[in-house]
């Protein structure tokens, strides 16, 4: 009932047009890749192999671009059977709609297929690996339900166990150890744990310093909302004024805060995930792409909620790409919130692969083709309509031209999970029909 995972000891990707993304986004023509147990082994033009050997797969991809598989930063899986339940919503709109009325109406099954068909809708588009802030942990079946799905799809990804907004009986510190012990009980795993707390701009500092002192304890990253206020008008400094201020944590949003805020993040060796469809469909404040990258801070993109937008990084990628040339006093000379710092189209593809591994933590695993990594690796139709010719700039076609539907061969760990344009799971229509039947009952008038 699960993905149908297929793998070979050894796959040679045949003549493709190859995107490497570290240090920086580079295209290599007619290129190979071999993949050997998972991981990357060589990459380079016309790899010798042994046609007489039988445990070696070829894939012809001299009509596709090869690059590594999306990394989304910052995305609610749960909410995949909410899909577009609060387009024209604010952000109170969306607090009292989403987290005020429907979370505490999921049930552990409710977040299960939430889960499962947000983490299929992310590899059917070539995100590979996701970071799911997952704040509607009501119990901890609730949280059983959430990494069983994740396992079951296939994906990578870093499990943020966070406490539900509007309900503060359920923060509780020991279902969090019951979390870390029963379904984390190694490293290097493809699904690991960080700890998604509410964070010093919504809580006060005494429920804080639990917090990130329960992260110490088991060993776990942080990933947190942050704004300027309504609690902490600087909370970056909070957190520091506390000695919680550490290396690892990965920040979300960020619009209001002040240029001092983003230098304590780079100083301190903290990340920033951006999800730029929400930012500005919810008026989070002036974009934030060129701010963290004139900062020097590693910057993730993410889809964040698909109640309210695009789930597929291509999206993510356009507006991103789009929203740094906003001036942010409007005047423009370059000099508002953007810091006039626009963006190129080969730093939005790097925060779409290599920078988005590396504020999740996994910078030396995923993101990138080098030798040794994992084999997470998306194709695309170079000779879809929307892309060709892809020649003249094929980082800029990606960026700008491709999208979900060009998606031909996804890869995790050297196994496809997408092949030939379909999704190579078994009971893709079983998931599907009971999203349905767990939409029309979340939704439902007087539903508990």
């Amino acid at each position: 009932m699960g993905n149908e995972r297929h793998h070979t000891p050894r796959l040679l990707l045949r003549g493709g047009l190859v995107i490497d993304t570290a240090p920086h986004p580079v295209v290599h023509p007619h290129t190979d890749v071999l993949i050997e147990e998972g991981r990357i082994a060589a990459v380079g033009p016309d790899l010798s192999f042994d046609d007489s050997d039988s445990g070696l797969e070829v894939i012809d991809a001299r009509s596709m671009v090869v690059l590594p598989g999306f990394v989304d930063a910052h995305r609610h899986l749960w909410q995949g059977v909410l899909r577009s339940a609060a387009v024209d919503a604010s952000l109170d709109g969306y607090f009292s709609r989403v987290l005020g009325e429907l979370a505490g109406r999921f049930t552990p099954a409710d977040v299960h297929t939430g889960n499962l068909l947000g983490a299929l809708d992310c590899l059917d588009s070539g995100i590979t690996t996701v970071q799911d802030f997952s704040h509607v942990q009501y119990s901890p079946e609730h949280t059983a339900a959430a990494v069983e799905a994740l396992e079951e799809a296939g994906i990578r990804a870093v499990f943020g166990y966070g406490y539900p907004v509007f309900d503060e009986s359920a923060r509780q510190a020991d279902w969090v150890r019951k979390a870390r012990t029963a379904h984390f009980p190694s490293r290097g795993a493809r699904v690991t744990m960080a700890l998604a707390p509410v964070g010093p701009s919504f809580t006060p500092p005494e429920a804080v310093r639990e917090d990130w002192l329960l992260a110490r304890e088991l060993g776990l990253p942080v990933a947190v909302h942050v704004s300027a206020g309504p609690v902490a008008m600087r909370p970056v400094s909070a957190l520091r004024e506390q000695g919680l201020l550490t290396a690892g944590t990965l920040y979300v949003h960020g619009n209001s805060l002040p240029d001092s805020e983003l230098r304590l993040i780079a100083e301190s060796g903290g990340a920033v995930a951006i999800t730029p469809a929400i930012e500005a469909s919810m008026r989070f404040g002036a974009p934030m792409a060129g701010r963290l990258r004139r900062a020097g801070i590693t910057t993730g993109l993410g889809a964040d909620a698909v109640t309210s937008a695009p789930g597929d990084m291509f999206s993510q990628m356009r507006a991103a790409l789009m929203s740094s040339h906003f001036d942010g006093d409007g005047d423009g000379d370059g000099d508002g919130a953007t810091g006039g710092f626009a963006l190129k189209a080969a730093d939005v593809l790097r925060m779409a692969t290599a920078e988005g591994a590396a504020a999740l933590g996994l910078g030396e695993e995923v993101g990138s083709l080098g030798v040794g990594k994992r084999a997470d690796l998306v194709l695309l139709r170079a000779d879809a309509l929307n892309l060709a010719p892809v020649a003249h700039d094929p980082v800029g076609a990606v960026v700008t031209a491709a999208h979900p539907g060009n998606v031909d061969t996804v890869l995790v760990d050297g196994r496809a999970v997408k092949r030939d344009g379909r999704l190579l799971y078994a009971n893709l229509g079983g998931v599907l029909a009971e999203a349905h039947r767990a939409a029309e009952r979340l939704v439902a008038p007087g539903s508990r």
